[in-house]
C-alpha cells in the first residue's frame, strides 16, 4: 500500500442524522461523530450519499459542517461531499465546506446530464480551483451513469488538489492503470472489495458498514499492513454477512436501522428514500448479533 494517505485510511460515508419532523438534528450528528471516531475510524465523509445530501439545503449541509468540525476536527480528518450536476452550484459548495472548515472535497461525476469526458475534466478543474483544500474524485458510474475515462484520470491527476479517487466502479484493473500512471490514492467505495483494493494499493476505505464495525476494518487494515495477510482474509470473510445485509437494503436505509437497533436514534432518511421495514429491520437486527 503507498504511504501516502491524504484523507487518512478508515473513513465511514456517515448518514445525516434528522428529527422526527425532519429537521436536521446536528446534535445527533455530533454525538454519531464522535462514536466512529471513538470506534475506530479516522476520518469522515458528510454530505455524501449516504448523508442524503440531495435533500439537504446549502444552509443545512453548511450547518452540519461546521458542527461536527468544531467537535471533532482536531481529531479526524472531515471530508464533505460537494459534487452536484451543476458545475457552478458545485463551486459554491466548495467554498462554503472550506469557509465551514472542512479538511477535503468529495466530488461526484456529474450525475444525470452525461457530459462528455472533456466536460468532466472542466467541472472537476473548476471545482478544484475554488478552494485550496484537496479533492477527492469519486467514480461511480451505477448511480452517476458516466466513468472517468483512464486519459481523464491522467489529466486530473496534473491539478495539485485533485489527490485521490474513492472507487466504488470495482474494475481493479483499470484502477492498477491509473495508480500506476498517476500516484493518485484510491480508497475503496465498496465494502465487498475492501480487502481486494488494499492488495492492489489502496490506502484506505471510505465505508458504510463503518457505521456498526469500524474497530473491525481498521483491524483488517493493520492486519494487511502488518503483513498477515491471511488475519486480513479472515477479517473479510467475517464481515461478509454484514457486506451482503448492505447490499440487500441500501446504505441509507440500512445505517438507519443498524444504528438504532445498536442504541442510537438518527431519524429516519428523506425521501426518496424509506426506512427499512419490519421484515428487513428484523433481518438486519439478526445479521448484527454477529458483531455488536
Amino acid at each position: 500500500m503507498s504511504a501516502v494517505k491524504p484523507f487518512g485510511e478508515n473513513l465511514t460515508a456517515m448518514i445525516t442524522p434528522f428529527e422526527a419532523d425532519g429537521r436536521l438534528a446536528t446534535d445527533r450528528a455530533v454525538a454519531l461523530a464522535e462514536r466512529l471516531l471513538d470506534g475506530g475510524c479516522d476520518g469522515l465523509v458528510l454530505c455524501g450519499t449516504t448523508g442524503e445530501s440531495p435533500t439537504m439545503s446549502a444552509g443545512e449541509k453548511s450547518e452540519l459542517v461546521r458542527e461536527v468540525v468544531q467537535a471533532v476536527g482536531h481529531r479526524a480528518v472531515i471530508m464533505v461531499g460537494v459534487g452536484t450536476y451543476d458545475t457552478e452550484e458545485s463551486v459554491r459548495l466548495a467554498r462554503q465546506a472550506e469557509r465551514d472548515g472542512a479538511h477535503g472535497l468529495l466530488v461526484v461525476t456529474p450525475y444525470y446530464s452525461r457530459p462528455a469526458q472533456d466536460g468532466l475534466v472542466a467541472h472537476f478543474t473548476a471545482v478544484a480551483d475554488a478552494s485550496g483544500l484537496p479533492v477527492c474524485l469519486y467514480d461511480i458510474p451505477g448511480r452517476s451513469v458516466i466513468s472517468i475515462d483512464f486519459s481523464t484520470y491522467v489529466r486530473l491527476a496534473e491539478h495539485p488538489r485533485i489527490v485521490a479517487v474513492k472507487d466504488a466502479r470495482g474494475d481493479l484493473q483499470f484502477a492498477s492503470e491509473v495508480m500506476a500512471a498517476t500516484g493518485l490514492a484510491y480508497y475503496s467505495g465498496d465494502d465487498p472489495l475492501n480487502l481486494a483494493w488494499m492488495s492492489i494499493g489502496a490506502v484506505g476505505f471510505i465505508s458504510v458498514a463503518g457505521h456498526v464495525v469500524p474497530g473491525r476494518l481498521r483491524d483488517l487494515i493493520r492486519a494487511y499492513e502488518d503483513g498477515d495477510v491471511f488475519g486480513a482474509r479472515r477479517i473479510h470473510e467475517e464481515l461478509l454477512p454484514l457486506y451482503r445485509s448492505v447490499c440487500q437494503v441500501g446504505g441509507v436505509a440500512w445505517s438507519k436501522a443498524a444504528l438504532r437497533i445498536t442504541g442510537f436514534e438518527a431519524g429516519n432518511p428523506r425521501l426518496p428514500h424509506v426506512p427499512a421495514d419490519a421484515v428487513l429491520t428484523s433481518e438486519i437486527a439478526h445479521v448484527l448479533k454477529q458483531y455488536v
